[in-house]
């Protein structure tokens, strides 16, 4: 099968990416990502995991306008007010799901999670698995994920690609 003809799925946990990218200073332009994942990994789905929080309804009308499926995760506070909505195990599952469904052919994973290493496992035991991207720095992505063998990507490498290298303030701790 030609690369061209190739359907392959994205599953981001959003969380972990914009924390990463956070993490470098840079902003992520989401439509040059999801043109990059389109071209560079033949992606025609790309699933957002991510916490539901009303204030950002402009973020997530940007992402589907961008072309990314977004699916929500109910987000509870801790005793500060932290938000937290852990996508994790919904990706999981998500994942195999279509993998046993046969709804693609390579499944590309946008984290720098451990807890993902047992998705990467199963995925590569079923010749499921393309790439993961790391949204983090080599030093800060998982050993896990390192571990697995499975090729890796550090989106800090591709920032010409898909950043807008422009440094801004610290987001906010519950900002997606």
């Amino acid at each position: 099968m030609s690369k061209n003809q190739q359907n392959n799925c994205a599953y981001i946990d959003g969380a972990n990416l914009h924390r990463g990218i956070a993490g470098f200073g840079w902003t992520l332009d989401y439509k040059r990502f999801r043109i990059w994942l389109a071209e560079k990994y033949n992606v025609k789905s790309a699933y957002i995991f991510i916490g539901l929080i009303p204030r950002y309804k402009d973020l997530y009308k940007c992402l589907q306008e961008c072309g990314f499926t977004l699916v929500f995760k109910e987000v509870v506070y801790d005793g500060e007010g932290k938000a937290k909505g852990n996508c994790d195990a919904d990706l999981v599952l998500q994942v195999a799901i279509d993998a046993y469904e046969n709804k693609f052919d390579k499944a590309i994973i946008v984290s720098s999670d451990g807890d993902y290493a047992s998705l990467i496992k199963f995925l590569q035991e079923k010749n499921k698995l393309k790439i993961i991207l790391s949204p983090s720095a080599p030093k800060r992505c998982s050993i896990l994920l390192k571990r697995s063998n499975a090729p890796i990507t550090y989106l800090d490498g591709v920032k010409d690609k898909v950043f807008l290298n422009k440094k801004r303030k610290a987001p906010d701790e519950d900002e997606p």
